[in-house]
């Protein structure tokens, strides 16, 4: 009743987008471009949490790709092949890939079923990041599954876990070749933060998002606030489509309602003019779950050193870091 399943060549449509707000400071309010802020966008790609505005739409294409922001910027899409390897679960963790230390963002897996997203995942972002930018080969083939899914990668920095990068697509990429391409854009191209340096590494936590059971819905108000991301297309006053999300942890942490998160993409989107309640019900919104896995860096290295997880890497260890 009122909603489809977007499934198939549907979702490989979608443009992708951004995860969510930019954290001021030491404070959790989601900066300029929240309810009732101004914010930019143009349709395409985009980044998930900067001063570009959350949740606006913009392209960033690299070949045939477009990326996206869920956490608060720009939106666009990508594509991908297809493979299969799944992989035991690194030593030192349970079914679901979590640590004592670890544990699943809001939103993540649904109706009891094993979860997708690993703590091993995380790990492999952070090894590719760190091959990076010390100059080492890029890591070899993890061993999770390469199954392909629409992805984001989160980086937040600091004790206040301040968003340092947030990018992903809504088409399905594999997981080997999308979690590696979109670890390197999120920290070094998302173009509200400048590229992330060797110094940053030791404050860094990452988080990898797989996203799932999209359907379209005839009621922009047919979602639930923590459990849901969405997506909204809609057209600006200059005629011009234009598209935005936040992925599904964002509302929750920022204390918004229905009404609140919708104006605040819109905002995001580049909607300058007053938004009433007949705009609001023109809007086209796609409603989505997300598996969700954040690591620190420290834990990151631990789980390397203890559970000895090399992941086909030839350099020695990262230091030990903890920062103060």
């Amino acid at each position: 009743m009122g909603r489809k399943r977007c499934v198939g060549a549907d979702c490989s449509k979608m443009a992708a987008g951004c995860c969510g707000v930019k954290k001021q400071k030491l404070s959790g309010s989601p900066g300029s471009g929240g309810p009732g802020g101004a914010g930019s966008g143009v349709a395409g790609t985009g980044h998930c949490g900067s001063e570009l505005g959350i949740g606006s739409s913009s392209t960033v294409a690299a070949g045939n790709v477009n990326r996206v922001n869920g956490l608060g910027g720009p939106g666009g899409s990508s594509s991908s092949s297809n493979t299969n390897a799944l992989s035991p679960t690194p030593g030192g963790y349970n079914s679901t890939g979590l640590s004592p230390n670890l544990s699943p963002g809001s939103g993540s897996g649904s109706g009891g079923r094993k979860m997708v997203v690993s703590a091993e995942m995380c790990c492999f972002c952070f090894d590719v990041l760190y091959c990076h930018l010390y100059g080492y080969q890029p890591p070899r083939t993890p061993r999770f599954t390469n199954d392909p899914y629409p992805l984001f990668v989160t980086w937040k920095i600091g004790r206040d876990k301040r968003l340092r990068g947030c990018i992903g697509t809504f088409s399905a990429m594999n997981l080997h070749s999308g979690l590696r391409e979109y670890t390197l854009t999120s920290a070094l191209k998302d173009s509200r933060f400048p590229p992330m340096t060797r110094d940053e590494l030791p404050r860094l936590f990452c988080s990898v998002s797989l996203l799932t059971n999209f359907e379209d819905v005839g009621d922009y108000l047919d979602w639930e606030v923590g459990v849901h991301g969405i997506r909204i297309e809609f057209f600006n006053e200059k005629g011009s489509k234009r598209t935005a999300t936040y992925l599904p942890e964002v509302a929750k942490e920022q204390g918004w309602d229905h009404i609140q998160t919708i104006d605040s993409l819109l905002r995001k989107g580049g909607y300058k003019a007053p938004i009433t309640n007949d705009f609001r019900k023109t809007i086209k919104l796609t409603r989505y779950r997300s598996e969700k896995m954040t690591m620190s860096y420290a834990e990151y290295v631990a789980h390397r050193q203890h559970h000895h997880y090399q992941n086909g890497i030839g350099h020695p260890l990262p230091p030990y870091n903890h920062y103060s």
